[in-house]
């Protein structure tokens, strides 16, 4: 990862909460820590962390309640959180998921493990943020507003257009034959006309320029990066 993770631990148990950190820190996280559960919200709105790793049983407010006030917060909506408890009780474990933690892991867990549980659930939050907004160069996608910007202008597609450009660039470098891209973006409509896929590569390209998408003779279309 490019960028340093940071991770609120939060657990009321001193040693605990040490040894952790020690370990994450020396997994190359940048690391805060808290005791309590109000204490923890607190940081949390200061800190900004990618993942909160939350204790359950805590003073002043407990990691579920924690967890629900959090995602009551538009800015806590891509961050991880997991549940890492004594507890092995199945309502516990619920109760967490239902105020929207991502993972619930019991103690004791082995340091590794610990780690590689966490390296997994950022790389899937990457992977999430990464798919809504793909970046090529000067040409961004934004899959969620089905927004095109070159550099810092918008540029505006027709709805099959995006379409078409967001299925080529979901795979640079993969040749999509015709019958592909037809069967992806029209399906089943038949009245679609034979050189309808060849005029909306043409109108993108008008568009975004002619350096993203390369004709592949008698076969069809690739996205270029």
């Amino acid at each position: 990862m490019l960028e340093k993770m940071r991770i609120l631990t939060v657990d009321d148990e001193p040693d605990i909460l040490e040894f952790i950190k020690y370990n994450l820190e020396k997994a190359g996280f940048i690391v805060d820590t808290s005791s309590n559960g109000k204490d923890a919200f607190d940081k949390a709105l200061v800190f900004k962390p990618h993942l909160i790793l939350l204790d359950i049983m805590m003073p002043e407010m407990d990691g579920i309640e924690v967890c629900r006030l959090l995602r009551e917060k538009e800015e806590f909506n891509n961050t991880v959180v997991v549940f890492l408890t004594a507890r092995n009780e199945d309502y516990s474990e619920i109760a967490g998921f239902d105020v929207g933690g991502d993972d619930y892991i019991t103690k004791p867990i082995r340091p590794r493990v610990l780690v590689s549980r966490l390296n997994a659930l950022l790389r899937r939050r990457v992977v999430e943020d990464t798919e809504k907004v793909m970046l090529f160069g000067d040409l961004s996608i934004d899959n969620e507003k089905m927004v095109i910007m070159v550099g810092e202008k918008e540029i505006n597609l027709a709805k099959k257009e995006f379409e078409l450009l967001n299925l080529l660039s979901s795979k640079p470098g993969k040749v999509f034959t015709r019958s592909e891209i037809f069967n992806k973006v029209w399906g089943m409509d038949l009245l679609v006309g034979e050189r309808t896929i060849d005029v909306h590569i043409r109108k993108i390209r008008e568009k975004i320029g002619n350096a993203y998408i390369k004709t592949i003779k008698g076969i069809g279309y690739k996205f270029n990066f």
